[in-house]
């Protein structure tokens, strides 16, 4: 018996799944046990907290109406000092530790900050909750960095202006230059300005991981000291993410427990080297690692976009998670923005419309290319399914697209199969020659070859140019590698023919390579 073509699949550790598929999902149970519990601890609780809590903002709103009476908060802004300063950090710190104590919060606080002089930027970590907010006040109410909406925010946007925040607008295109800039300039002001306090990650996860850094905290090159939250509570009822209770189930359970625990540790802080002063990526990601280690949760390459990506998912009818792909990793890598991304995801849902769970099976990849599963399409459904499970998600549809099927997509590659098809080289197909290659390249001879053929010849003419051909191909990038995989067998059975016994398996990769079929090394993967 001959011997069998071993696909060529290892896989380098750099587009292997992350330790944590989905950081943006919060899965807590609540047992009936529990909810009898809250419900006889909220009966009073809650009636109680809701009166204090009431008491405390009408303290505060006042007081932060005087400190912020005549103060600008746009053009040449000069920080607080003399008596609204101090006003700040005391007496708007306590009435902010009031109104987390009167909520059922208990602060455990650890290591020390340092002065804005040794660390102008404060880096907090991981970001899981609205309740995050505790840390400016155990911080002494820093500068933050904040949307322009939230000044218009009844009473709570009172009590950001005292912060005197950096201002992001989603109008204005040169926003986030501009906040880039404010940030650099209030961190090497030599301690003139307070401390800004970032979450670099910019979104809420679950606290299961630490997702991709963004840079504005690491751009103007100074220390930053990182700052670490954990919720050490034996039931989770403050992680807000994507996927899980709303804000305001969330604010009901918590003030249903007898406390909540929260831990705010500061780390020493850390001073970029020459290096990660020229590469803000690099100093981020060193951060992020000491934070990781503190922590003790690996990093993934998540990001805000993922979330766009999960909202898109659940547009198309897919499952949300569905369209988590590691953004940061895969847009580097394979050199895709997110518009691309979005695309890729619209052509996947299309695949995947009919199937469940948001992976697609091989049948359904060949009922989505109009093939009848064969040898050829089996080899590319497997150059695609990089973990084996006989299945493809939308990141492994991603990839394979991108690495396998675009490159394949040459005009050269086209030439070449537009001409096998041509059988009279009359720069047309006709559907007899259309379908009779088909047939002999697939193994099938009651191949029904109408509806793909119909596809193609966009203006119904009854033959398909090579134009047509062309444009079908760019959109449908997934015949390419079909094409070149049906090319690379017949050399092989070629070869196997004229030497048998004597064959270098097609594909095979020496021993301690890590090295990926065709063009996928060209793409660094």
């Amino acid at each position: 018996m001959p011997p069998q073509r071993v696909f060529a699949l290892p896989r380098q550790q750099s587009l292997l799944l992350p330790a944590v598929i989905n950081p943006f999902v919060q899965d807590t149970k609540l047992s009936k046990a529990t909810v009898i519990k809250c419900v006889l601890f909220g009966i009073f609780l809650v009636p109680v907290r809701a009166i204090l809590l009431s008491l405390v903002l009408m303290v505060t709103w006042p007081v932060s109406v005087i400190i912020t009476f005549k103060h600008p908060l746009k053009g040449a802004v000069e920080p607080m000092t003399g008596w609204r300063r101090f006003m700040c950090r005391t007496v708007m710190a306590a009435l902010g530790r009031a109104y987390y104590f009167c909520m059922g919060f208990r602060v455990v606080v650890k290591g020390r900050q340092v002065s804005s002089s040794e660390a102008p930027i404060l880096a907090v970590a991981p970001h899981s909750t609205f309740f995050d907010g505790i840390v400016c006040i155990v911080a002494g109410l820093p500068s933050t960095v904040s949307r322009v909406e939230n000044l218009a925010t009844p009473i709570f946007g009172r009590f950001v202006r005292c912060l005197q925040p950096v201002l992001v607008s989603r109008q204005d295109p040169d926003s986030r230059k501009n906040t880039i800039q404010e940030i650099d300039n209030r961190a090497k002001s030599g301690g003139h300005w307070p401390q800004v306090l970032i979450f670099p990650e910019g979104t809420c996860t679950n606290r299961s991981c630490l997702i991709t850094f963004k840079q504005g905290a690491f751009i103007p090159g100074v220390p930053v000291q990182p700052i670490l939250i954990r919720y050490p509570n034996k039931m989770d009822t403050v992680t807000w993410t994507w996927q899980g209770f709303s804000s305001k189930t969330l604010l009901l359970l918590t003030l249903c427990q007898l406390y909540t625990t929260v831990e705010i540790e500061f780390l020493p802080p850390h001073t970029p080297t020459e290096e990660e002063k020229k590469s803000p990526a690099l100093f981020a990601n060193r951060v992020r690692e000491v934070m990781a280690r503190a922590l003790g949760v690996p990093v993934t390459d998540h990001t805000y976009e993922d979330c766009r990506l999960m909202i898109s998912a659940g547009e198309l009818t897919l499952p949300m998670e569905a369209g988590l792909v590691e953004f940061t990793k895969i847009s580097r890598k394979l050199n895709l923005k997110w518009d691309n991304l979005k695309k890729e995801l619209e052509g996947f849902a299309a695949m995947a419309s009919s199937c469940k769970g948001g992976r697609i099976t091989i049948e359904e990849f060949a009922q989505f290319l109009k093939l009848p599963v064969n040898p050829v399409l089996e080899e590319l459904f497997a150059l695609f399914d990089r973990n084996g499970d006989g299945t493809i998600d939308f990141r492994e549809y991603v990839i394979g697209v991108t690495i396998l099927c675009r490159p394949a997509n040459t005009e050269d590659v086209l030439r070449l199969a537009f001409k096998l098809f041509d059988t009279d080289e009359d720069e047309k197909i006709t559907r007899e020659e259309f379908t009779a290659l088909l047939r002999s390249a697939l193994g099938v001879s009651d191949l029904n070859m109408t509806k793909l053929f119909k596809e193609i010849d966009a203006d119904g003419s009854g033959f398909i140019t090579f134009s047509e051909f062309q444009d079908f191909a760019s959109t449908h990038p997934e015949y390419a590698k079909l094409f070149t995989t049906y090319l690379e067998l017949q050399r092989y059975q070629a070869i196997q023919e004229a030497q048998p016994g004597d064959l270098e398996l097609t594909g095979q990769t020496k021993s301690g390579e890590n090295q990926e079929e065709g063009t996928s090394d060209k793409k660094d993967d």
